[in-house]
């Protein structure tokens, strides 16, 4: 008689039904987000046109060389590669953290942020830069509030770890309440 492997305990954990759920809702926030930056860039021309929404919300092109809220500014190969490899590791851990995840809001919640962060790092390998354009704006008679520019994958990101401090914080505590 021939004895069979048994398939590695890991490799369940990356078919299961919360990770296939995770990944897909990466796959959808990379590409709402990337088709929003290729139309914004390439059809409207962003760049050229910035948009007027409203008296406190605008499209305009920013370009991000950092990382979130533009700090760790680099213009250099180097530095864009350092950045690129550093979102590498966080989407290989975060991915590792969504296969062991146990319930559906952390699946949500990591591939928000997952899909954002592809999305952001698909901008930095085609552009050197990642593409930003939402910008918030508040003035009145003698002052002015100035928002940082985002995209819809910082919204993504944003929303992913408000859903892991939400069920660290709130769900957890409410599961566990007599």
């Amino acid at each position: 008689m021939i004895a069979r492997a048994e398939p590695m305990a890991t490799s369940s954990y990356l078919r299961g039904p919360l990770t296939v759920f995770g990944l897909t809702v990466a796959v959808i926030a990379c590409a709402l987000d990337q088709a929003s930056k290729v139309y914004l860039l390439f059809v409207h021309d962003l760049a050229a046109n910035p948009v007027r929404l409203g008296p406190f919300f605008d499209f305009v092109l920013a370009r991000n060389t950092g990382i979130s809220y533009g700090l760790f500014q680099t213009d250099g190969l180097l530095g864009q590669s350092v950045l690129l490899g550093i979102k590498v590791v966080a989407v290989v851990l975060l991915w590792i953290w969504l296969a062991r995840a146990s319930g559906r809001l952390a699946a949500l919640s990591l591939g928000l942020i997952i899909g954002g962060a592809v999305g952001n790092g698909i901008d930095r390998v085609a552009y050197g830069w990642v593409a930003d354009f939402v910008f918030f704006h508040i003035s009145g008679p003698n002052w002015r509030f100035n928002w940082y520019v985002f995209n819809l994958a910082d919204v993504a990101i944003v929303a992913g770890v408000v859903g892991l401090l939400y069920e660290s914080l709130v769900a957890d505590r409410a599961v566990k309440a007599p």
